[in-house]
C-alpha cells in the first residue's frame, strides 16, 4: 500500500485535531533521540567482574544489562 501525502500544515492540522496520523508516517525511521547505542570499553578489576555475574546471574540478565541498570540509576539520582 501506496503512503499517503500531505502538507507539513495539513499535518499540523489534522494533529491538532486529534486525527490519527499513523497512515502518514514512515514507521520504519521512527526512532527516539539519544537512544542509538555508543560502544564503550572500561576495564574492571576481577573482583568486581566476578560480583557483577554474580549479582547478574542472580537477576537473570546478562553483565552488560546489570551494568546499564546501575549506571542507569546512579545518572538519574544525580
Amino acid at each position: 500500500m501506496k503512503k499517503q501525502s500531505i502538507t507539513a500544515s495539513e499535518f499540523d492540522q489534522k494533529f491538532e485535531e486529534n486525527e490519527d496520523l499513523t497512515d502518514f508516517l514512515v514507521k520504519e525511521s521512527i526512532s527516539k533521540p539519544g537512544l542509538k547505542p555508543k560502544r564503550v570499553s572500561v576495564d574492571f578489576p576481577e573482583w568486581m567482574v566476578h560480583r557483577l555475574d554474580m549479582a547478574a546471574q542472580k537477576l537473570g540478565i546478562t553483565r552488560q544489562s546489570l551494568i546499564k541498570v546501575f549506571i542507569s540509576e546512579k545518572l538519574k539520582e544525580s
